[in-house]
């Protein structure tokens, strides 16, 4: 099933999203969803409450054909070395803008199994996992854009949200 993208000014994505209890096949259900829906909109990862899901999972592919499906996230460690490279988001159309991040870090986190999965990402797995846990904690890359960047965007914000909200 493809889901419809929440856009920003949605209040899902500012909510505070819920651990993930039981991963029964319901959950690995709405994890094929999100694979899928982000297959259909060419991106590299997708997060429930993108989706109007507020349960703390989301989907990685960074590289074509290998895809991570993580419930319950955490960091365990990041790297001191941090590294700006352009970002967008699915939830924020049209926009691209550079976002400082640590290189690389060791996370922590459950699989569709239930198994408990360690280990050290770096490069677009690295960028790419935090863009999207900051989405379970109700935080966009454009929260965390220079201020001069932000400015430059603010109207198309303005105008997004408005017509977000238009539709909801």
């Amino acid at each position: 099933m493809i889901y419809k993208i929440r856009t920003y000014g949605d209040p899902v994505l500012r909510t505070e999203n819920n651990l993930v209890e039981n991963i029964d096949d319901e959950v690995r259900e709405i994890l094929n969803d999100l694979v899928e829906t982000m297959r259909d909109i060419s991106g590299i990862g997708l997060a429930a409450p993108q989706v109007g899901i507020n349960l703390r999972m989301f989907v990685v592919e960074a590289e074509e054909g290998v895809v991570r499906k993580v419930i319950n996230p955490e960091f365990l460690e990041y790297s001191s070395k941090k590294v700006d490279h352009e970002e967008g988001c699915l939830s924020v159309p049209g926009i691209h803008k550079k976002v400082k991040r640590p290189e690389s870090l060791k996370v922590r986190y459950f699989n569709e199994n239930g198994e408990t999965v360690e280990e050290e990402l770096d490069d677009l797995w690295a960028r790419a996992f935090q863009h999207e846990y900051d989405h379970l904690e109700g935080v966009l890359f454009i929260d965390k854009i220079a201020p001069v960047a932000k400015r430059l965007v603010k109207k198309r914000l303005l105008n997004m949200k408005k017509e977000t909200l238009k539709n909801l």
